[in-house]
């Protein structure tokens, strides 16, 4: 009688231990065990058939390791070993998961040519392949071919079709495929029709998203949680709120449990209008249907509240979170430190800090240049760069955002040439500056009294095409003016216009004093005259 693989695993592996049950072997396993029992399964006589093969193949599958996978299905190859559909199914999924599509049609090729019939399995597989490396075309143009072919499509095959339709926005093509599959005898389902609806509903598609629900109720498809939550955060996302509030109440009259994201997405919009006390209710009405708020929904509150500055209500929902066994995770801490800095409460973000790392939370880069900014709005540079110096031991590298905290400050506290001397660390490190790097550098120099070596990096912007916008143009306009420049400042100011950059009534307050203070009363009157004509009076009024 042929041994099994089980048999094989236990001689080779636990040789001092009594016959293990696959599933009890297998998820104890390493992968290289398993490749081990493999090799020398592939060199037993009389060979152990395909299917104990098929077995380990499958289980590195389940692991995820697909290159070990390909690799042992390799050396079956190069032993002569015939390979049944359920191999060359595998290999295709391994090649699929890899992106190595054209290895996975020659598998396909393999198939047809050893005269096995592929299955729906394989059809899928590949599909899917195709639609998850960028080929959702051709995988349109594969489905029809395998239906002329003779072939038969299954719900998954097609289901797996318009989601990757949908997934590049070809949502046309989607609802063009759910008409066709009737003609093959397939039914939509509610996954179908559930796809399609959250994209037309990303897409604030509203209409034709509320129409395809309607003839879900027509064809006896009820919608379901998923069906009701796409076109709520689709209302949202519009701007609808009300109407995302009616569609809840219509799930409650029709028995439909919401989940904690279909609540979350309400808590999540009513936080970006400013109705942070309202969204606080949703909490309530999460309890009463039954759901616990998770850490997603107590974050989008905190981060609500910090985006009105009420920084100790957040750290107020954080405490509720913890009391009500929710965990905070890392993304929990970092908006209640960003909260904290913002409000110049650096130490009560360090405590926070400290209380992470105590929790072997590790902070991110967000933790980090949060923390590195509020130090630097204190003009405490040294504990900044402590904090950076600790971001790049611990293998978190610094991006623009953290090194901009740094070159301000530096620029705003005197010390111009460690700013420079950051500016070029920054360009050695191959890390591409931004319009804010420019500002803030062209800023400190004209403060800094170095307003020819500003002009020139301002020209050299210039020459290169940057898109510089209104800040960077005012902050060289006032650099000009501080100089008593005002002929420069004015032509800076019709040229800045000239290159699409509209001027603010900031960059006209500048040049208006400075025209003032030369005795120009003439140039300053036109000038509040020309700010006025754009509307900006009550834009400077409202400051």
């Amino acid at each position: 009688m042929l041994l099994s693989s089980r048999y094989y695993f236990t001689l080779f592996v636990f040789p001092k231990f009594p016959l293990y049950s696959s599933a009890c072997l297998h998820s104890q396993s390493h992968p290289d065990d398993i490749a081990l029992v493999f090799n020398r399964m592939l060199s037993l006589r009389p060979t152990p058939p395909i299917t104990d093969f098929n077995y380990n193949l499958s289980s590195l599958v389940k692991m995820k390791h697909y290159d070990t996978a390909i690799s042992l299905y390799k050396h079956l190859e190069f032993r002569g070993i015939t390979a049944d559909i359920a191999t060359f199914s595998i290999a295709i999924n391994c090649f699929c998961h890899l992106g190595h599509m054209p290895c996975a049609f020659s598998v396909f090729a393999k198939i047809l040519k050893t005269g096995f019939h592929p299955n729906i399995v394989t059809f899928t597989t590949l599909i899917r392949g195709m639609c998850e490396n960028g080929m959702v075309k051709k995988a349109l143009y594969f489905q029809d071919d395998v239906v002329a072919r003779g072939f038969h499509m299954d719900h998954v095959s097609y289901g797996t079709l318009i989601n990757g339709l949908c997934k590049v926005e070809e949502i046309t093509a989607a609802l063009q495929l759910l008409r066709k599959i009737e003609v093959h005898s397939i039914k939509a389902n509610v996954v179908m029709y559930n796809t399609i609806i959250d994209s037309l509903c990303k897409g604030k598609l509203l209409t034709q998203a509320c129409d395809l629900c309607y003839e879900m109720g027509v064809k006896g498809i009820s919608p379901n949680v998923v069906t009701y939550t796409s076109l709520i955060y689709g209302f949202c996302l519009a701007g609808r709120l009300n109407e995302a509030f009616v569609l809840l109440n219509e799930m409650a009259l029709k028995s439909i449990i919401p989940d904690v994201y279909t609540f979350s997405i309400l808590v999540d919009t009513l936080c970006k209008e400013g109705k942070v006390k309202e969204a606080k209710v949703v909490f309530p009405m999460m309890v009463k249907a039954g759901v616990k708020p998770d850490v997603v929904s107590y974050n989008t509150l905190m981060d609500g509240y910090c985006l009105i500055r009420e920084v100790n209500n957040a750290k107020y929902v954080f405490n509720a979170m913890v009391q009500s066994g929710v965990a905070p995770n890392v993304h929990s801490y970092n908006i209640l430190i960003d909260g904290f800095c913002k409000k110049k409460m650096v130490q009560e973000a360090m405590n926070l800090f400290k209380e992470m790392q105590n929790k072997n939370l590790v902070p991110d880069i967000i933790t980090y240049s949060s923390l590195i900014d509020g130090w630097c709005k204190l003009g405490q540079i040294s504990y900044a760069l402590e904090l950076f110096n600790e971001m790049h031991d611990r293998g978190q590298p610094a991006d623009i955002i953290t090194y901009n905290s740094l070159l301000d400050a530096l620029c705003k506290n005197g010390h111009l040439d460690e700013a420079i001397a950051l500016f070029k660390k920054i360009n050695d490190q191959g890390i591409l500056p931004n319009v804010c790097t420019w500002t803030i550098l062209i800023d400190g120099l004209c403060k800094g009294g170095r307003l020819k070596i500003a002009q020139e990096v301002f020209q050299h912007l210039l020459v290169r095409s940057y898109h510089l916008d209104v800040w960077t143009y005012t902050v060289m306009i006032n650099g000009f003016c501080k100089d008593g420049l005002l002929d420069e400042a004015l032509v800076l100011l019709y040229k800045m216009q000239d290159n699409g950059c509209i001027p603010n009534a900031i960059t006209f307050e500048i040049i208006i004093c400075a025209a003032f203070e030369k005795g120009d009363n003439d140039r300053a009157e036109k000038l509040v005259w020309e700010m006025i004509a754009r509307g900006l009076l009550e834009e400077s009024k409202t400051r």
